[in-house]
C-alpha cells in the first residue's frame, strides 16, 4: 500500500508535536488519511480545554492515532521518538507582541530549548527526516516583492528571533557530520483557515462581522500578508516529508499579497456583513510586507497552492457558523 498524494510506503511511523494546535490537528487527520501511524506529543496548555478537545475529537476515535500529554522541554523525547521514520515539529510558543515582555523565557523554553532537545533525540533514535515549522517571521519586514530564501533573515520581534533559533538549531543537526536525521524547515506565511486561534487577524474579522464587535487594526492598514490557507500548509508538510535533501529551509506561500484594508473589506464580502474595526497604534514587531517567493519550494517541494484567499476565507467562515450552530465541523478537501 502507498500514499496517493506522496507515492510514500503506508504504515510508517509519525510523530507530530504540537499535535492538538491548529496546523498540528489538521496535519495528524492528513497522515492518518496517507496511511501513517501517528504519535502526538501536546502538552495540552496552548488553547481552553474546549478548544483542544474540537480540535482532537476525530484523531481521538482513530485506533491509529495515540496522543501523549508531554513538553517537549522535559519530556523523555528519546522513547516518545522510537522507531519514528518522520517527526513533524510543529510545537511552539506562538505570538509576536507577548514575545517582547517578562514571558520571553517560555519562548526560549518551548522553541529553542525544545527544538534543540527534540533533535538531539532524533539524532540518537536515527529518525529519518524532521520537518521543522518555522515562520516568515524569521525575514522580518519586506517592502521590494517576494522574499526568497536567500534573503538575509531580519526578524523584528523576540518571536522572531526564537524561529530563526528553531531552524538554524534543526538545520546544524541535520548537518552535522555522519547525521543520519535530515531536516526540511518551513517558512509558514501567516496560515488560517478552520481551528485558526481567536487571537488571529481573519478569525478576529469574521467573529466582528457575524457579531457587530469591532476590531483593532493596528497601524494604518496597508500593511500586507500573504495568507496560506491551512491545507495547503498540511500539504507542503507531506511533501517535506519525502523531498530529497538533508538540510534546507523553504518558504510555504502563496506569491500574492494583500493589505489589512482590503483584507477586511473581502472577508466583509465573503461574511455579507461589513467587518466593524478601529485604528491602533502599530504592534510592536509587525512586519509591513510579507510576500512569498516560492521557486524553492516548488523547486524542493513541488509545492503549490491551490486555494485562494477568498475560497479560504469562505471555509473557515463556514466552519465558524457550524460551531455556533452546533453541526458537525466542515471536512477540508485535500489536494
Amino acid at each position: 500500500m502507498t500514499s496517493a498524494t506522496t507515492g510514500a510506503p503506508a504504515y510508517r511511523r509519525a510523530v507530530v508535536t504540537g499535535a492538538a494546535g491548529f496546523i498540528g490537528s489538521h496535519l495528524c487527520e492528513a497522515l492518518l488519511d496517507e496511511g501513517w501511524l501517528v504519535t502526538g506529543i501536546d502538552h495540552l496548555r496552548g488553547h481552553p480545554e474546549e478548544v483542544t478537545a474540537r480540535n482532537l475529537r476525530s484523531l481521538r476515535a482513530d485506533p491509529r492515532f495515540l496522543l501523549v500529554t508531554a513538553d517537549i522541554a522535559v519530556a523523555d523525547l528519546d522513547s516518545l521518538l522510537y522507531g519514528a521514520d518522520t517527526v513533524f515539529h510543529l510545537a511552539a510558543r506562538p505570538g509576536v507582541r507577548a514575545s517582547w515582555g517578562e514571558r520571553f523565557s517560555e519562548y526560549v523554553d518551548s522553541n529553542v530549548l525544545g527544538t534543540h532537545r527534540l533533535l538531539d533525540a532524533a539524532g540518537r533514535g536515527g529518525v529519518r527526516r524532521v520537518v521543522v515549522s518555522s515562520s516568515s517571521s524569521v525575514y522580518g519586514g519586506a517592502e521590494d516583492g517576494p522574499t526568497a530564501e536567500t534573503s538575509l533573515p531580519t526578524p523584528l520581534s523576540p518571536y522572531g528571533v526564537t524561529k530563526l533559533l528553531t531552524e538554524q538549531l534543526s538545520l546544524v543537526h541535520a548537518k552535522r557530520p555522519g547525521s543520519r536525521t535530515s531536516v526540511v524547515a518551513l517558512r509558514y506565511f501567516t496560515v488560517y483557515g478552520p481551528r485558526q486561534r481567536a487571537d488571529m487577524a481573519i478569525t478576529r474579522m469574521i467573529d466582528s462581522a457575524l457579531t457587530g464587535r469591532p476590531i483593532t487594526v493596528f497601524g494604518d492598514g496597508l500593511q500586507r500578508r500573504d495568507f496560506t490557507f491551512v491545507s495547503d500548509a498540511v500539504q507542503a508538510n507531506l511533501l517535506a516529508a519525502q523531498a530529497r535533501a538533508q538540510a534546507v529551509a523553504v518558504n510555504v506561500g502563496t506569491g500574492s499579497t494583500i493589505t489589512v484594508l482590503e483584507l477586511i473589506e473581502l472577508v466583509g464580502e465573503v461574511v455579507g456583513q461589513p467587518v466593524a474595526f478601529e485604528h491602533g497604534p502599530p504592534g510592536d514587531g509587525d512586519a509591513r510586507s510579507t510576500h512569498a517567493d516560492l521557486a524553492g519550494a516548488a523547486e524542493v517541494l513541488g509545492y503549490w497552492p491551490t486555494v485562494d484567499l477568498r475560497t479560504g476565507i469562505k471555509h473557515q467562515v463556514e466552519w465558524i457558523r457550524s460551531l455556533s450552530a452546533g453541526a458537525r465541523e466542515p471536512q477540508l478537501a485535500r489536494g
